[in-house]
């Protein structure tokens, strides 16, 4: 079991607050990033390395690490948990068919049944949805919905020309194993985005996205539902640009060209 108090205060909550509540904070306090894929290091997902890295350490993670510590933390408050492989489909060709590389959750909870993710990269959800297709749901700005595709249920995003994709999953839980093998092609695959790419992102509660990445050329970026601005940066900028927009302090660029941690900021565990 986690270290509840701990993980409450690393996303600014305490006592006994609603799933909704934890989705939202944990979505607006704990980055996205691939700082140890990037860097050569795989990714493990047992817990006390989970709680260590992402609420004792304050570094972020990609979407097994967020989701995977998100369900322990409600488990704890008391909800049931299943989880769910999806194939992301933005960015993807038509009809070529990614692998289900990404954790979602399926929460029951007060009666409710609920579609959860803190660790979709590209922007992920604030707060939680009804499982299922349904109605659009507006958050901050941005508008979400789950409509059925064939064995698939697929989260879409309202954008000016209209629904798109993000991923789909068939509404059937998996065993952890699973997710560790999906999480050990994603965190060391030679072809792998997330180990020949750079990747990190922040939401706040007003909806603002900021990632900075070298998926399409070493840019920061900055969307909310009206707009967006990119700005491309030097490598030598990404240290500070880490440490001041993102909270990940402490990184530099190495003799081999990886981001790696110089120091551990004052109260965080060792590395």
């Amino acid at each position: 079991m986690i270290d509840l108090d701990a993980y409450l205060a690393r996303i600014g909550l305490s006592g006994e607050p609603t799933v909704a509540n934890v989705h939202r904070a944990h979505a607006t306090s704990v980055p996205f990033e691939n700082l140890d894929p990037r860097r050569g290091v795989p990714v493990s997902l047992a817990a006390e390395d989970l709680e260590r890295k992402l609420v004792a350490e304050r570094r972020g993670g990609y979407c097994f690490e967020q989701n995977l510590l998100l369900k322990s933390a409600l488990e704890s408050l008391g909800a049931e948990v299943e989880l769910l492989l999806a194939r992301v489909r933005v960015g993807g060709t038509p009809g070529v068919p990614r692998p289900r590389s990404h954790l979602v959750l399926r929460v029951s909870a007060g009666g409710e049944t609920l579609h959860a993710d803190v660790g979709f990269g590209m922007g992920t959800l604030l707060e939680p949805l009804p499982f299922g297709p349904g109605d659009p749901h507006e958050q901050s700005g941005w508008c979400f919905r789950v409509v059925q595709d064939g064995p698939e249920l697929v989260l879409q995003i309202k954008e000016d020309a209209g629904w798109s994709d993000l991923y789909g999953l068939p509404a059937e839980p998996v065993p952890l194993v699973d997710v560790e093998t999906a999480n050990w092609f994603t965190s060391t695959h030679p072809r792998s985005p997330f180990v020949t790419g750079l990747m990190i992102s922040a939401q706040d509660a007003d909806g603002k996205r900021t990632s900075l990445s070298d998926w399409e050329g070493l840019a920061l970026s900055e969307r909310t539902p009206g707009g967006a601005t990119v700005t491309p940066v030097t490598r030598e900028a990404v240290p500070q640009l880490l440490s001041e927009r993102f909270g990940l302090a402490g990184f530099a660029f190495d003799g081999d060209d990886r981001l790696v941690r110089e120091q551990v900021p004052s109260g965080d565990g060792a590395r």
